[in-house]
């Protein structure tokens, strides 16, 4: 049965590219990738200009029941039809994507850590860190080249938006991270440990090993009454 890695983080924090530094160390052949963004709901009722107001960095954006049950059924080792989403219109493209599980899965999306039914999936819970400043250059820049947006539109977007969702429901789910790494444009080894980690995770699955990590109980009345004895 495959292990599941959830990437979580602000958008433009560089989860795609944590992401694929994991993929080009592990082998393509080993690690199903999928972005939690195709799981945008479906507006093709609406009209453009209905969608251009829909707040797309909040959980009611995404079509949750169908996300649980295909990275369920990933993580069982079933294959899925997974949804494709434009950016440029704002709802699903008309085709779907043949997903194969592999030994190892990777999903990542500002949501990720966000909903405990995904987390409770997932065998590694990562959350990539970067500022401000960095994630709001890199949005500019992504939104005017890969989906064609205005300046204008996009930094309306940002501020009022993508940073007061952040802070509101993004950062929190960093409380939830196994792994936290920063991608602040600075040569760093956290990434290379994340890839050991995540290695670990593929041998894992490789030999068969579907046992969770045990969470220690930080606060168990054996561990607090320990604190009152004497010494």
């Amino acid at each position: 049965m495959p292990r599941l890695i959830l990437v979580g983080g602000g958008s433009s924090s560089g989860k795609t590219y944590v992401t694929e530094s994991i993929i080009k160390a592990l082998g393509p052949d080993k690690v199903t990738y999928i972005t939690l963004d195709d799981y945008y709901k479906d507006q093709a009722n609406m009209s453009m200009e209905e969608r251009m107001k829909v707040n797309y960095d909040h959980p009611k954006a995404f079509d949750w029941p169908l996300m649980r049950k295909q990275i369920a059924d990933l993580k069982a080792g079933k294959t899925i039809e997974k949804p494709t989403y434009d950016f440029t219109i704002l709802t699903r493209a008309q085709k779907t994507e043949r997903i194969v599980p592999k030994d190892l899965i990777i999903a990542e999306g500002i949501m990720a850590l966000v909903d405990k039914d995904l987390r409770d999936l997932s065998d590694l819970k990562v959350f990539i860190s970067a500022s401000d400043e960095r994630r709001f250059l890199r949005r500019i820049i992504r939104d005017h080249e890969e989906r064609a947006r205005r300046f204008e539109n996009i930094i309306n977007q940002y501020f009022s938006t993508v940073q007061p969702m952040y802070k509101e429901i993004v950062l929190p789910s960093s409380n939830y991270a196994d792994v936290i790494i920063n991608n602040d444009g600075v040569e760093n080894a956290a990434i290379e440990v994340l890839v050991c980690v995540a290695k670990e995770q593929l041998e894992r699955a490789e030999k068969g090993d579907m046992k969770r990590q045990a969470e220690p109980e930080e606060f168990s009345e054996e561990r607090l009454a320990g604190v009152f004895k004497d010494r």
